[in-house]
This record gives structure tokens, C-alpha cells and sequence, in this order.
């Protein structure tokens, strides 16, 4: 059975999004059966995927639909998505109504958990029902962080979430692993924060950082993940041995 991955954290701007789409890619170019899901009604990973958002069946017909989830799957060649619509937007206000509103993407997954080696869900930079939804669906949470203090306290934040979704909805969920992101080697602020993560969460932040770096920026404008747009460059290399670290861990699990 598939291990599922909320990739999440409570502030906006921390790269996220580009974690999700690079790290599917990636798992995806070493030959694992691996599925997005994109729950973020921004749908930024939809058409990082090169995909039309208003043309695609989504997770917003899989959740509020009805639709069986297995026919609103995009097969790509970066790995298969369960893309974001602009209906996405309203989903928060209609789920509210819903009994067990916190369960309903678990329980839509479970039909394809066998199908996949992984399934990564990109959650919105907020706590919210979709946010809930991801993460009491998920198994783990992968938490991409920026290389500056402010990052930190929205760490704080996710962590305290985490431990209230221990207690009444998903006892099982841990952290899975804290990557930095938009990190810079040479600047003392970079260092510092990766040096006072490591000291808060030994054992669970990332050997490998993510830089920031001018492809990571320019792949999705063109549809793709940077290890299509630009398979050399620091961005793609990056997310590529993050991929193979994260393997390595499973392993070990």
C-alpha cells in the first residue's frame, strides 16, 4: 500500500509548491509510481504539471462530486496528478456541511492507495477544512522551510496543528522530514536557521538544501518541473538528491 505525504506549512511563500512538483517529478524519474494531489484552489501545481486548470477533472469533483477518484487522475510524463480547478476555491464553504468534513479526501484516496508507490498532497498556506483534509488523509508531512526566521514561527504553528490532529482525527501522522528551502550557503541567515532547525528537529531535517536559483523559478511558467526545463541546473540536481535521500530514509523505516 502507498505512503501518503501532506506537504505542508501554515506560511505562504516557502516554496512549497515547487517542493511538491519538483519531488514528484523526481521520485517519478527514478521509476516510482508516484501521484499529486493538488489542494491548494490556487492550483499552482496543476499548471506546473502543464496543465489547464478549467479544462481537467479535479480534486474538487472527487470531493464535492462525487466522481470516483481514479477518473480524475492526469497521467503525465512527470508522474500522475489529481489536479486543482478554479471550483476548488468555493470547496472550504460547501464541505462545511458535510458530516465528517474533515474525512472526506481520506476516504476518496483509499481507492488508489495500492496503485502508488507515493502520494503527495500540496496543501493551501493556510489552516483550513482542504488543509485539515490533506493532512488527516496523509501518513506524514513533509515540511518545506524558507532559510529565514520568520519561516520558523510558522513551523511552530504546524507543529502545534500536528499535535491537535494526534489527538481527534489522525493519531498516526508525523513529521516525515523538514527540508530548507531558498537557501543560500553564503549568507549567515541561511546557516543560522538551518543550524538552530537542526537543534530543534535533530534527525528530521534534510541533509540536502534546496537553493535558490533562477530555474526553480522559471520551470513552472513554462509548464514543467525544472528537472524538464533544465535537468542541469542547481534547482533540478537539488531536487534530485533530495529525492534519493528521501528513498534512502524509507528504507530505513
Amino acid at each position: 500500500m502507498g505512503k501518503t505525504i501532506a506537504i505542508a506549512n501554515q506560511k505562504g511563500g516557502v516554496g512549497k509548491t515547487t517542493t511538491a512538483v519538483n519531488l514528484c517529478a523526481s521520485l517519478a524519474y527514478r521509476g516510482l509510481r508516484v501521484l499529486l494531489v493538488d489542494c491548494d484552489p490556487q492550483g499552482n501545481a496543476t499548471t506546473g504539471f502543464g496543465l489547464d486548470k478549467t479544462k481537467i477533472k479535479s480534486v474538487y469533483d472527487v470531493m464535492l462530486r462525487s466522481m470516483p477518484a481514479r477518473e480524475a487522475v492526469t497521467v503525465t510524463r512527470f508522474g500522475s496528478i489529481l489536479g486543482a480547478s478554479p471550483d476548488l476555491a468555493g470547496a472550504n464553504v460547501e464541505l462545511v456541511d458535510i458530516p465528517g468534513r474533515e474525512f472526506v479526501l481520506m476516504h476518496k484516496l483509499k481507492s488508489l492507495k495500492d496503485s502508488y508507490d507515493y502520494i503527495l498532497i500540496d496543501c493551501p498556506p493556510s489552516l483550513e477544512l482542504l488543509t485539515l483534509n490533506a493532512l488527516v488523509a496523509s501518513d506524514t508531512v513533509l515540511v518545506p522551510v524558507q532559510s529565514e526566521f520568520y519561516a520558523l514561527e510558522g513551523l511552530s504553528d504546524l507543529t502545534g496543528t500536528i499535535q491537535r490532529i494526534n489527538q481527534k482525527m489522525n493519531p498516526a501522522l508525523r513529521i516525515e522530514g523538514l527540508v530548507l528551502t531558498m537557501y543560500d550557503s553564503r549568507t549567515k541567515l541561511s546557516t543560522d536557521v538551518e543550524d538552530a532547525l537542526r537543534a530543534h528537529f535533530p534527525g528530521l531535517v534534510y541533509e540536502t538544501t534546496i537553493p535558490r536559483n533562477v530555474r526553480l523559478s522559471e520551470a513552472p511558467s513554462h509548464g514543467e518541473p525544472c528537472l524538464a526545463y533544465d535537468k542541469s541546473s542547481k534547482g533540478a540536481r537539488a531536487y534530485l538528491h533530495l529525492a534519493s535521500e528521501f528513498l534512502k530514509a524509507q528504507k530505513r523505516r
